[in-house]
């Protein structure tokens, strides 16, 4: 064979030896068949490694293209991400119908408590509509108190209004004439579910439904951790309540200047007094489902969703606190409790119940009369009394929890 016939084969097998060694550098598809969808997506080709979101979404039934989108057959990575919803928060509330949506899962029917998405829209803390109105109001941008405008623009569903607010139109602080208005609006505006937060490890949060349900955040956006959870932990909540306040002649938001060292003066400002319990438990151990999340109605303020007091669980003193013993296998509380299952909740159980008919799932009634309440993020169990019986001496006519804390605050 010639030089030259002998070159142009050099040539060519060093060329189909860099080929295969390509080929082999690239990884094998992974096929994963959801069988929600029936669709094979090949994500686990390069996501193998990563946990699984939360046991209520496990991989072999959701896959991940039904919440995340992208090209499900694509090997490339710029091509697979090309169309994902949200980038990689599929829950930020401009995607979350698309994402999370649906009749079995989180845009699902009232009765069937699986409206997350409704009442989380329409939420104070989707809204703002409280702080927005108020605003507008106290500089005559409007006649009353009651919310026109909102952070984002939304309706509820199911008319008529229960609080008489049927939609918001969207808050466009350009669109004002006062120039406190537009301020506000470009300052004050960065807690609400669908603002981009502060900068900042204290601020370090997600948006929409990961806002609170992502709590390890920083892990979150680097690709690290791939988590949804139900024991959220009040560092979680203070990534937008207790970081600072708003300054209303400047309106601007200023940070807090200490530097808390225990769990007390971290969880509230040197502002107030609070009794142990506030303190020691966390945020979602107290408020509600229908508190933090929303009841699917438009509030126009913080306290008009707030309802839970030192009574619901502790009573008065002539009444004790509402209970409920579970009959029923399908109650909403054992799947509450299946969520996040810091307690084995059973039927025959007896557990405290709000005004409002919510069931207090991680409590439970105890043999002797006391209760029982397992925190929902730190899994440490509290036993406790009535207020009944006890000895308090509180008019009988005063049972706010402010009027409790006059005797039991801790000085702050």
């Amino acid at each position: 064979m010639s030089k030259p016939s002998l070159f142009a084969s050099g040539i060519l097998l060093t060329i189909i030896a860099f080929l295969w060694w390509q080929d082999s550098r690239r990884p094998q598809p992974i096929p994963l068949t959801p069988t929600l969808t029936g669709e094979t997506e090949y994500c686990l080709t390069c996501h193998n490694d990563l946990a699984e979101i939360s046991p209520s979404h496990p991989v072999e039934t959701f896959g991940c293209v039904i919440c995340h989108g992208g090209e499900r057959l694509a090997l490339d990575a710029d091509l697979a991400h090309s169309s994902m919803r949200g980038g990689g928060n599929p829950s930020d509330l401009s995607v979350a119908e698309e994402s999370c949506g649906g009749t079995n899962c989180h845009s699902g029917s009232e009765a069937d408590e699986r409206n997350h998405i409704q009442r989380v829209m329409t939420s104070v803390q989707s809204t703002y509509a409280g702080a927005i109105a108020n605003i507008r109001y106290s500089f005559g941008a409007q006649p009353s108190l009651t919310p026109l405008l909102g952070a984002i623009a939304v309706q509820d569903s199911s008319l008529p209004s229960a609080t008489g607010i049927s939609g918001l139109a969207a808050f466009v602080p350009e669109h004002e004439e006062n120039p406190m208005l537009q301020s506000f609006g470009e300052n004050c505006l960065l807690c609400h579910l669908s603002a981009t937060p502060l900068e900042g490890a204290a601020y370090a949060r997600e948006t929409g439904c990961a806002a609170c349900h992502t709590p390890d955040v920083q892990s979150f956006a680097s690709g690290e951790v791939h988590q949804l959870t139900t024991a959220i932990p009040y560092t979680q909540c203070n990534t937008c309540h207790n970081r600072g306040n708003y300054n209303l002649r400047s309106m601007s938001f200023d940070e807090r200047s200490d530097a808390p060292s225990d769990r007390l003066h971290d969880y509230y400002q040197p502002i107030a007094q609070f009794t142990q319990c506030e303190y020691t438990l966390d945020c979602i151990d107290c408020h509600t489902r229908s508190e933090a999340m929303g009841d699917g109605d438009i509030h126009p303020d913080q306290a008009s969703m707030q309802y839970v007091q030192c009574k619901t669980c502790h009573g008065t003193l002539t009444k004790l606190p509402l209970t409920k013993t579970l009959t029923d296998p399908n109650d909403i509380a054992f799947r509450l409790a299946q969520l996040n299952p810091v307690v084995d909740l059973q039927v025959g159980d007896t557990i405290l119940m709000t005004e409002k008919g919510e069931p207090l799932w991680n409590t439970r009634v105890l043999a002797d009369g006391s209760y029982e309440l397992i925190g929902k993020a730190t899994r440490q169990r509290f036993t406790f009394r009535p207020v009944l019986g006890s000895g308090c001496e509180q008019n009988p006519e005063e049972q706010e929890s402010s009027a409790c804390h006059e005797c039991h605050a801790v000085e702050h």
